[in-house]
């Protein structure tokens, strides 16, 4: 009887690491993103999810793990509950802006309103006045609370005319300007606050190995 037991056990715990062995080779020959879709057709009870890091706005540990692996390499987390692989699947670089702007609402102001604003704010931050607090006095959204600071944005993160604006127009850091997108009754005054960047980013395939 033990030795059937034995033997019983033997058996799972090979056919375990069999299907372990099954699920790291699948994985090794993920290279695409049409690769991921066809793994995860292939191994349904497994979950997990393309997910992008990016250089600039992603500071954890993981991250710089991430950034340091080469395409098509892979790596898991032993202090995840389930074995948890992450493998990188694209890396690479894009154009970023960093802006700031006093945003000015249409639907509450008219355009003589707006204007009169737009220029005072001008006007001050050639006198010295720190932008920063020019936006937090001005502005009328979210923005305000961070000194109208948008952060690193790139092409489709924002509305199609601001981003025109901005990547299109011929400034330098420290330019100011205003821009006007009346379909939606926003009215700007944007600061163009760091040079053109290009960033790291990296597409990688997060999955967390079924459990058996």
């Amino acid at each position: 009887m033990l030795k059937i037991l034995l033997t019983t056990t033997l058996l799972f715990i090979s056919t375990i690491a069999f299907a372990q062995k099954e699920f790291e080779k699948s994985l090794d020959s993920v290279q695409t993103l049409d690769d991921v879709t066809l793994f995860f057709k292939k191994h349904k009870k497994a979950k997990g999810k393309v997910i992008v890091f990016n250089e600039e706005k992603h500071k954890t540990q993981m991250a710089q793990d991430i950034f340091k692996m080469s395409v098509g390499a892979k790596k898991y987390f032993k202090d995840a509950p389930q074995k948890t692989y992450y493998k990188v699947i694209e890396k690479y670089e894009i154009p970023y802006y960093k802006v700031s702007c006093v945003f000015l609402d249409g639907q509450k102001k008219s355009i003589e309103d707006i204007n009169t604003i737009r220029q005072t704010v001008i006007s001050k931050y050639g006198k010295g006045y720190r932008f920063e607090d020019l936006a937090k006095q001005y502005s009328m959204d979210m923005s305000a609370k961070q000194g109208g600071d948008l952060g690193w944005f790139t092409n489709g993160d924002l509305h199609p005319d601001f981003e025109s604006a901005v990547i299109d127009g011929a400034y330098n850091v420290d330019d100011i300007f205003t821009l006007d997108i009346p379909d939606i009754k926003a009215y700007y005054v944007v600061l163009i606050t760091e040079d053109k960047k290009l960033i790291e980013e990296a597409k990688v395939l997060k999955v967390t190995e079924p459990r058996k």
